[in-house]
């Protein structure tokens, strides 16, 4: 994947490490980087996805409880 849509935001390398795992094992191409949007002393990361996987990788996305 050269250049993806941002998935989501996570707080740490072991959310996004877990996060990438789950897509990759449902076929789903991801990539994460530092997320430089959130200033912040945590090292929150990144996850990318193709934007033609976006949906689907959506649908897999565990539900914030309201």
């Amino acid at each position: 994947m050269t250049v993806g849509v941002r998935l989501t935001v996570v707080a740490s390398q072991g959310e996004a490490d877990v996060i990438c795992s789950m897509l990759h094992a449902q076929g789903i191409d991801c990539a994460e980087r530092m997320a430089d949007s959130v200033e912040t002393t945590w090292n929150w990361r990144e996850i990318l996805v193709a934007e033609s996987d976006l949906a689907s990788a959506r649908e897999l996305l565990p539900r914030a409880e309201t």
